[in-house]
């Protein structure tokens, strides 16, 4: 039997028919009405009625980018929605008359690339979704690891530097604010302002205003050989690299997944970064290293994740 999984997002909600074997064999998406939670609901609803025209679902799963309670069914807080202890599997079954499981869009990601996707095979997985900001999902001994309040895996607000960039937390020196797509921008802003010959291929992308250069632009210089982008994508990696040989010294994974919009710079983000993770974690020539690749499911996974995970209840 299949279910469905919702991914809900500040900007867009994606659902889709999910299959045993993880394939997606319907899809639709709505515009997520932010600042209304009962319009995310009816909107969600009215996905799932359109999917279950024409297929036999047996539950719904739905990923949020919010924090999750213990109990799978609240969203405690979300900075980019307008949730506040809000019920929302409560909501979500009185409109869809089906089960409904909620989870972290992080969490959901990284169990759907653990069953379906990069993480096949593996027992403890480390997934990194490296995008505007920097979030995370675990699975430990082949089980998703939530914590006491549903919160764990949070590695985007690890503090890497005291008194460093403010965060949208609240905090100062977040990981989030130097292993990102937002770190990203704010290097290549810097350097188009004050070094704009070293910079012009970013520059010229960008129609000549430094303010305008976004991560887009970089990944393409830097797929044109540009130095200076190839060394931000460089720089990047670096961050990342460091920050998961922190976590590495904790969780010790056998393998890191990197999701997320900026991965797509492929090779020149993850050779980096896997120098940068040899170098920071304790032993490591004593020592197995995890295993450091890109996620295969795309802006898919946590769709993928969520279905499953309703599927099991």
């Amino acid at each position: 039997m299949s279910t469905i999984g919702v991914d809900i997002g500040g900007t867009k909600i994606a659902a889709g028919v999910v299959a045993e074997d993880g394939t997606v064999v319907a899809r639709t998406r709505r515009v997520t009405p932010a600042t209304d939670p009962e319009a995310i609901e009816d909107a969600v609803a009215d996905a799932v009625s359109e999917l279950r025209a024409d297929h036999d679902v047996t539950a719904v799963g739905v990923a949020a980018a919010g924090y999750i309670d213990a109990s799978r069914s609240t969203v405690v807080f979300a900075p980019n929605l307008a949730w506040r202890q809000e019920p929302l599997r409560e909501e979500v079954e009185k409109r869809v008359d089906l089960p409904v499981v909620v989870e972290n869009d992080a969490n959901a990601a990284a169990w759907g690339e653990f069953v379906h996707g990069g993480g096949r095979g593996t027992r403890d997985m480390l997934l990194l979704t490296v995008g505007t900001g920097l979030g995370g999902g675990l699975v430990l001994d082949g089980e998703l690891v939530r914590g006491t309040g549903g919160m764990a895996a949070e590695v985007g607000h690890l503090r890497v530097v005291p008194d460093g960039h403010q965060c949208g937390c609240g905090r100062t020196g977040c990981f989030e604010q130097y292993g990102s797509g937002q770190a990203l921008v704010r290097w290549a802003r810097a350097l188009a302002g004050t070094d704009p010959a070293r910079a012009a291929r970013l520059l010229e992308l960008a129609g000549g205003d430094a303010a305008a250069v976004t991560g887009p632009h970089v990944t393409l210089a830097a797929e044109e050989g540009d130095e200076a982008a190839l060394e931000l994508v460089a720089t990047l990696g670096r961050w990342l690299g460091e920050g998961a040989g922190s976590l590495a010294a904790v969780l010790d994974p056998g393998l890191v997944l990197v999701g997320g919009g900026v991965s797509s710079a492929g090779e020149m983000l993850l050779g980096p970064m896997r120098r940068a993770f040899a170098g920071a974690l304790t032993a490591a020539q004593h020592r197995e290293l995890a295993r450091i690749e890109p996620a295969v499911l795309g802006n898919d996974a946590g769709m993928v994740g969520v279905a499953h995970l309703a599927a099991r209840g």
